[in-house]
């Protein structure tokens, strides 16, 4: 159930920003942020955005016994990187117990 949220706003972001990525290339927004300050302004929050979400995901994943790098190496696509994990995260379950042996369980 804790999956069911992200992944009713992944799917259709997913295509939107397939979309807007197929129209306008991968990269279509470095130009505009070039010429526009508040769009450069965005661009950044995003990235320093996207570094601490990263270093959440890392933490937290360990804590769920998630591989963490697959989202990791996706956090430039923003929030469908987080929205992905968060999918994972939720149809993964409780949390192991700290120092828990994975073979006992």
């Amino acid at each position: 159930m804790k999956a069911l949220l992200p992944a009713l706003v992944l799917a259709p972001f997913a295509v939107f920003s397939t979309i807007v990525a197929a129209d306008h290339g991968v990269v279509g927004f470095i130009p505009l942020s070039l010429r526009e300050p508040w769009a450069m302004q965005m661009l950044l929050d995003l990235a320093i955005s996207m570094v601490l979400i990263g270093t959440w995901i890392r933490r937290d994943a360990r804590r769920h016994g998630i591989p963490a790098l697959p989202y990791l190496v996706l956090l430039p696509l923003g929030s469908l990187a987080v929205l992905g994990y968060l999918v994972h995260r939720g149809l993964r379950g409780a949390p192991r117990a700290v120092g828990a042996d994975p073979a006992r369980a």
